[in-house]
C-alpha cells in the first residue's frame, strides 16, 4: 500500500588494437611469467582502502537487518522523512513494515547495499527503491504541503507526518522505529533510534522511499515552475537556488516561514 505525494500547487508528472596477421608474428622463446609488482607509495594505500569500502558498503544492509532482528519482534516498522531542510517543496514522510520472519537470505542479499539515503547517489537510491517495495509488507508515504508547513511549523508538521505514516503501516505486535526522536502517541509501541537511518533496516528503507518519492515530485515540479531549477537541487538551499530566488522571486512551492538569507532582499 502506498500513498502518492499530492500538492495542489505543483503536482502534474575499450577499443582494442587489431591483431597482426599470423605470418607477421615472429616466434619467440617462452619466458617465465613475471609476477606483477606490488604497488608502492600512495597507490598501495588506496587500493586496499577502496576494496574495504566496497565490502563495507555491500555488508551495510546485513548489519542493519541484524539490528532489527536483535529487537526480538516479528513486525518492525520504520519511518523517516525527506525534505525537512528545504526552502521549497513538500515534506515527505515514509514508513515501511518488514516481517522479520519472512525475510530470508535472498531478501537480505538483495538489500545488501541498504543504508541511509544520504549515503547513496540518486542512481543507487533508484535501484534500491523497487527492491524495498517488493520486500516490505506495507509501504506508505505521507506528504505535507508548503502551506501546512508554513501554517503549523516545520517540527510539528514533521512529527505529525511521521506519526501518520507509522499508524498506517503498523499492526498488532509491531514495534515502530523512528529516526532521532519519538512522535506523538498513536497506539503502538515506538522507539526513537539515534542515527536510525544508518542503524535500522526499516528506517533506512523508509529513508530511501521518502527521498526517491520526493525527488520525483520535485522533478515534475520543475516543468510546472521553470526558472528555479528544481530538478537539480530539489528545493534545497544551494547557491544556484538562492540566485534564482533573487532573480525571479519565489514560487508557490517556496516555504515563506523559513528565515533564509535568500528571502532577505525580497518584499514578501
Amino acid at each position: 500500500m502506498m500513498a502518492v505525494l499530492t500538492e495542489p500547487a505543483a503536482e502534474p508528472v575499450v577499443a582494442s588494437a587489431p591483431m597482426p596477421a599470423p605470418d607477421a608474428i615472429a616466434p619467440v622463446a617462452a619466458a617465465a611469467p613475471i609476477a606483477p609488482a606490488a604497488p608502492i607509495g600512495p597507490a598501495a594505500d588506496r587500493a586496499p582502502t577502496s576494496r574495504r569500502r566496497t565490502r563495507i558498503k555491500r555488508r551495510t544492509g546485513r548489519r542493519l537487518f541484524q539490528f532489527d532482528r536483535g529487537l526480538g519482534v516479528r513486525w518492525i516498522a520504520g519511518a523517516d522523512e525527506a525534505g525537512r531542510g528545504c526552502l521549497a517543496g513538500p515534506l515527505a514522510a515514509a514508513a515501511v513494515l518488514f516481517d522479520m520472519e519472512a525475510l530470508g537470505v535472498r531478501e537480505v542479499r538483495a538489500l545488501s547495499a541498504l543504508n541511509d539515503s544520504k549515503q547513496h547517489d540518486a542512481e543507487a537510491r533508484e535501484e534500491l527503491y523497487p527492491v524495498v517495495m517488493r520486500t516490505a509488507v506495507k509501504v506508505v508515504v505521507v506528504s505535507r504541503c508548503v502551506r501546512g508547513i508554513d501554517g503549523y511549523g516545520l517540527h510539528k508538521t514533521n512529527l505529525a507526518a511521521l506519526r501518520d505514516a507509522l499508524a498506517t503501516v503498523a499492526r498488532p505486535g509491531c514495534l515502530c522505529l523512528v529516526d532521532g526522536f519519538a512522535v506523538p502517541d498513536f497506539g503502538y509501541q515506538q522507539r526513537a533510534i539515534v542515527d536510525g537511518d544508518c542503524t535500522s533496516a526499516a528506517i533506512a528503507a523508509a529513508s530511501i522511499v521518502a527521498k526517491v518519492t520526493r525527488d520525483r515530485f520535485m522533478h515534475r515540479a520543475d516543468a510546472l515552475h521553470p526558472g528555479w531549477e528544481f530538478r537539480s537541487h530539489v528545493g534545497y538551499s544551494t547557491p544556484e537556488h538562492r540566485d534564482a530566488i533573487q532573480r525571479q522571486g519565489v514560487s508557490p512551492l517556496h516555504r515563506l516561514s523559513f528565515q533564509s538569507t535568500a528571502y532577505q532582499q525580497l518584499a514578501l
